[in-house]
């Protein structure tokens, strides 16, 4: 179940980033080209009711990765998930990164 949500995700992200340069995990020695996005599972929340677990949600760390300082698609991102907060934003390599908390 947690395959195909994440899956789903990925389309999401390929969707809005439209193109394929969206990676799960750092790709390594991958030639990566710009814009891209990265992300990766960072945490799991269980909920829980009766002594049985009945929601969990995965947190993933995504970072959107643009040479653009005014990119719009980190407005993108945030307008595309409901459950999606900025964290924060550093450069470098000359590239923009944009760091989200996103609940999916």
């Amino acid at each position: 179940m947690a395959r195909l949500r994440r899956y789903e995700l990925h389309s999401k992200l390929v969707e809005l980033l439209g193109s394929d340069q969206v990676y799960f995990r750092d790709p390594g020695k991958v030639a990566m080209k710009y814009p891209a996005i990265v992300y990766s599972t960072s945490d799991i929340y269980l909920e829980h009711a009766d002594d049985i677990v009945y929601r969990n949600t995965t947190r993933y760390d995504v970072t959107l990765i643009d040479k653009d300082p005014d990119s719009d698609l980190p407005d993108k991102m945030i307008e595309s998930f409901e459950y999606c907060r900025f964290s924060r934003y550093f450069v470098a390599d000359n590239l923009n990164h944009y760091l989200f908390n996103l609940y999916y």
